[in-house]
Order: C-alpha cells, then sequence, then structure tokens
C-alpha cells in the first residue's frame, strides 16, 4: 500500500494504472508523469523504494509547473485567474463550488442544475428519463367495514 496525494494505491498495480487510482489523474497525467521521474511504467507499486515514491508524490503534486495548459483540469481558474490542476478530494469541493456559483447568479446552466435537466445542451424529449419521476402508486384494497 503506497500513499500519494491523500490517496492509498495498491502495491500490486503498476505505476501507470496505480496513479490513475488518484482522482483528477487520468492515463494522460499517468503517462506524462511516468516519463518525467523515468521509471518503467509497467513495474508494481509495491515493489518502488520510499524515496522513488516521494518523487512520484511531488512530481505528480506539482503537474501544473511543467504540464502543457492544454493539459491542465482548471484552466484560468475563477477566483485566482491561474492554471490548476485539482487532485483528490479538492476536486469535488470545487465542482460542487462551481455549481453553486452557478445557481447563486442564476445562469442558465445553474438553473438546469437545479432542475436536475441536462446541462449541455442534450435532447431531453426521448432519451434520459429514468430517475425523473415515481410513477403512479396504487392504494391496497383496504377491507371495508361492515355490509
Amino acid at each position: 500500500m503506497v500513499r500519494i496525494a491523500n490517496t492509498d494505491i495498491d502495491g500490486n498495480k503498476s505505476l501507470m494504472m496505480g496513479i490513475q487510482s488518484i482522482k483528477g489523474v487520468g492515463p494522460r497525467v499517468a503517462a506524462i508523469v511516468a516519463q518525467r521521474t523515468g521509471i518503467d511504467p509497467h513495474v508494481k507499486m509495491g515493489e518502488l523504494s520510499e524515496a522513488k515514491t516521494d518523487e512520484i508524490a511531488q512530481i505528480v503534486l506539482s503537474y501544473p509547473e511543467y504540464a502543457p495548459t492544454w493539459a491542465i483540469n482548471r484552466q484560468h481558474d475563477f477566483e485566482t485567474g491561474e492554471d490548476q490542476h485539482i487532485f483528490g478530494i479538492d476536486l469535488d469541493v470545487v465542482r460542487k463550488d462551481d455549481i453553486n456559483r452557478l445557481k447563486m447568479i442564476r445562469s442558465y446552466r445553474g438553473v438546469r442544475h437545479e432542475q436536475g435537466a441536462k446541462v449541455r445542451g442534450q435532447k431531453t424529449r426521448s432519451n434520459g428519463r429514468t430517475g425523473l419521476t415515481m410513477g403512479v402508486s396504487r392504494t391496497k384494497n383496504q377491507p371495508s367495514g361492515k355490509k
């Protein structure tokens, strides 16, 4: 068990697959990190020394400094204006804050989020109907009193 960016990584997984278990790290980011470290991407995480694990953790956390702008998951942050790459639980928190901001300013996207409707322009007539209504519920027949 290896711990990087507040995430436990299974030691039996390869470097590429292990790094991808961190939220916010996909195949492309994992490949860039593996290339940057110079470690074989197919080596098991459990076989790496503590020093190599710390080096990988440093490279993962400093990813926005050397990655191209298009490979970062938060370009031109709304509050700071900086390019950031967010990992782990912070990704959920930032996404929730963004959606709440859209709701507060009553933008079209925010209203669609509130309604639970499609946000990105998809058609809504025929697809995506699950989970919207409960349907018709019938009451059980109660035994009548005296006749």
